[in-house]
């Protein structure tokens, strides 16, 4: 691939606020963080509406997940050999399409396979958005648009769950007419988008194979080990099964829920905006490990508040604990990844980090999911603690030799 020139960057306004590509790209941003976080606080609901037992409510996310970890590395040979548009127009209609029809199922077999699909779409639209940042922007303007597109990713993972609790009280369907916005955005895409195209190809097979030498750097796989564990953590143990135990334990409506859930990305975009400033006086593993321990933290405390619907506020504590732990944790991985990955590598690297992201995302609910068949709820909050400990340990070992 040869990269967009300095003089084809400089096309896009300086300004931000008045640039109608850096619009889009946020538009598509959005879209890849709503499927999950929208229709969480629906999934009590579901479980009642469709006879689904409790415990299985995680395989809508993981079967949602699940395409991004054997599609992630091939989207980016195939985005730089086809073009961004050929892939990111017909991955927001298929998004659109499949994720609007799940309102229309009224068989849960049929709905995971209908969120299989919307998968498949979803798995290029948040590493293609980062990607065109990368073609369009150069230097502090790239830096600023980066920022802006995570802070605004955050902003909509916070009201994302409080817009699904509410559309969920009317109906467990409501949650899922969202993605039909996404057709409209890929319409924009391809005929307002004005994007630099790549010119040149990158072999496949040389892809995977600087994908498996990095994979040899014990360093950098305890970085991917973090990033996937992160994904676990938050889809396993909070956005699978936090919802079943306000709901249950709890007896609070879906709007409840979805405030609640909104919290922890409400930490993570107040965090994140410090990050700067925190990296004054901590180097970028320590954060990463400080995160890990909070998870801990935070799992640990949702089993100790007592099971009165007066205390359901109180859940408002471990969340934020738990979102402050994910604002230092996970933008401390790609940060330390840029600093020690090999340069010619670097998006090979990156690449490779976001198939951990979506294993750790497919894994975590199935991994709650024996903690919650072991020992009911609690269990899987108590496994989460586990889990985020031998994680330390793990990233421990691989950073300290």
């Amino acid at each position: 691939m040869q990269p967009a020139s300095l003089d084809e960057q400089q096309k896009s306004p300086k300004n931000l606020y008045i640039d109608t590509n850096f619009y889009i790209i946020c538009a598509v941003s959005l879209m890849a963080v709503l499927a999950v976080s929208s229709v969480s606080p629906a999934f009590p609901k579901i479980s009642l509406a469709l006879n689904v037992n409790p415990q299985n409510l995680g395989l809508l996310v993981t079967v949602f997940t699940f395409p991004a970890v054997i599609l992630g590395p091939i989207i980016g040979v195939l985005a730089d050999r086809l073009g961004r548009k050929k892939i990111l127009v017909p991955s927001l209609f298929l998004f659109g399409i499949t994720g609007t029809a799940c309102a229309f199922a009224r068989d849960f077999n049929l709905l995971l396979l209908l969120r299989f699909l919307q998968g498949i779409g979803a798995a290029s639209l948040l590493s293609m958005s980062i990607t065109l940042i990368g073609d369009l922007y150069a230097g502090d303007r790239r830096t600023t648009a980066m920022g802006y597109n995570a802070s605004i990713t955050s902003t909509g993972t916070a009201f994302y769950p409080i817009i699904g609790g509410i559309l969920a009280t009317l109906g467990w369907y409501y949650p899922f007419l969202l993605p039909i916005v996404s057709i409209p955005i890929g319409l924009l895409v391809l005929f307002a988008l004005k994007n630099p195209e790549p010119k040149g190809e990158r072999n496949l097979q040389e892809y995977l194979k600087h994908a498996l030498k990095a994979l040899k750097n014990r360093k950098l796989a305890g970085l991917f080990i973090g990033s996937a564990a992160n994904m676990v953590l938050l889809y396993g143990a909070y956005m699978t099964y936090l919802p079943e135990l306000i709901n249950d334990t709890f007896k609070a409506p879906a709007s409840t829920i979805g405030f609640i859930l909104s919290s922890v990305s409400i930490a993570i975009v107040i965090t994140s905006s410090q990050l700067g400033r925190l990296t004054k006086k901590f180097n970028t593993t320590t954060l990463i490990r400080a995160s890990f321990i909070l998870y801990a933290l935070a799992l640990f405390t949702i089993p100790l508040i007592p099971p009165l619907i007066a205390n359901v506020w109180l859940l408002l504590i471990p969340t934020t604990i738990f979102g402050i732990g994910i604002g230092i944790g996970a933008p401390s991985i790609q940060t330390r990844l840029t600093e020690i990955a090999p340069k010619q590598y670097l998006a090979t690297i990156l690449s490779v980090n976001g198939t951990f992201y979506g294993l750790g995302q497919t894994l975590g609910p199935l991994l709650m999911l024996i903690a919650f068949s072991l020992g009911g709820i609690n269990s899987v909050f108590y496994a989460g603690i586990g889990f985020a400990i031998l994680t330390l340990a793990v990233f421990r070992y691989c950073t300290c030799l």
